[in-house]
Order: structure tokens, then sequence, then C-alpha cells
């Protein structure tokens, strides 16, 4: 079975998706479930929890959190992470009874290796790094001996589903807990999507900006 565990919505600064409208899709593409990771929140997740009722669908709610040396992901959140310093995160997503990622550990972190025996999951695949950062981060799982995982990285529609993790039985949560996941897909246009996330960002940043006159104006 199929899993993409990193999709943003347009919960984060640089996506416009609507979370019910990903959950349709991910059902479209035959994935078995979903983790939404917005940056610094889980407000898209348990959006999207909410729209997918108890549809075949899973969805894992988590976010994606931006630290001093680089990304991690929570999954199996229910409460915001406050905390921005690497250990301090970790133990935070833990003590929600979550799991940590280290996310594209080959995309913006300082010393990776050293990292990963922090985290709980290493992100094996992911469709918006490159082939190159995608090998070293498989073989990085390996060495270290975690459980692999795959995602998307999707912020538009397309691209969900291009990477996903492998798991079998009918529990995602007790295949990555035990650590019996691989990740794989297809990479995307690296600079187009990373040019598509920074064009949303500055659309959005636009769209807030102009709003300001009219919220001023109304007082």
């Amino acid at each position: 079975m199929f899993a993409d565990l990193h999709i943003h919505t347009r919960c984060s600064r640089d996506s416009l998706m609507d979370p019910a409208k990903v959950v349709r899709v991910a059902r479209q593409r035959g994935l078995a479930a979903i983790a939404v990771t917005d940056h610094d929140t889980v407000r898209g997740g348990l959006l999207a929890r909410e729209a997918s009722g108890d549809g075949d669908v899973t969805v894992i709610v988590g976010a994606e959190v931006r630290t001093e040396y680089g990304d991690v992901l929570g999954l199996f959140l229910e409460e915001e992470i406050t905390a921005r310093r690497f250990d301090d995160v970790v133990a935070e997503i833990r003590a929600q009874g979550g799991l940590a990622v280290l996310a594209h550990p080959y995309r913006g972190h300082p010393f990776p290796g050293r990292l990963a025996g922090g985290v709980d999951l290493i992100e094996g695949f992911n469709s918006r790094s490159l082939p190159a950062a995608n090998a070293r981060s498989m073989r990085l799982s390996q060495a270290c001996g975690k459980g692999t995982v795959g995602g998307s990285d999707a912020h538009v529609y397309a691209e969900i589903g291009r990477g996903v993790t492998v798991f079998a039985g009918e529990d995602i949560e007790d295949a990555l807990r035990a650590g019996l996941t691989a990740g794989s897909g297809r990479e995307s246009s690296y600079y187009l999507v990373h040019a598509l996330s920074c064009g949303i960002e500055r659309l959005k940043g636009l769209s807030r900006a102009a709003a300001l006159p009219s919220v001023f104006n109304a007082r």
C-alpha cells in the first residue's frame, strides 16, 4: 500500500491547496494514507482529517517545523509544536506520541549524519529533491538503521502521490512505528516546482499587503 507523507495546503505560506480537495485527489490517485505537514502548523492536517470523515484515506495530522538545523516533520500530532530548536522540536513531537522525521536530509541540513540519530525516521525520498540527494538520503537511513519514508512535498495538486511511503498491512501507523516502510517515487522538475512555490508565496504576500488598507479603513 502507498502513503504520501509530506503534503502542504493553503495553511502553508507557499501553497494554495484546499485541505478537503487534497483528500479527494489522494483518493483518486489510490493512496491509502496521507500526511498533511504544513509549515509550522497543524491546521491543515486537522482540516484535512475533518474533511476525510470515515473515508478510505487515512489522514495523519503533521507539521514541517523549521529548526536551526533544518526541517523536521512531526507525524501523528494533535497540537501545535511551539519549539524551534531541533532537540526541543523532537522532544515536543514525541511528547504528543508523535514520530519525528528528518525531512529531505540533504536539502537544508548542515550535518544530516549527526541529526539522524536524534529522530525516529528518515525521509529517504522527497519528490522535490534532486536524485543525488535522494540517493544519499536512502543510504543514510540504511546506515543508521532508521525506517525510511517517502513523500511528494506537494504544494500543488499535480504533485500529490509523486513521492510515496510503501508499507504492508492495513495500518500505516503500525508500519511506521515498526520501521517497516520504504520510500519511493518520481522526482519533480526541481527548479520548476520550487520557483512555483516562491511565486505562490509572493502572491499570497501581495494579497495580504493589499488587504491591509481595508483593515485599517474599517477601524
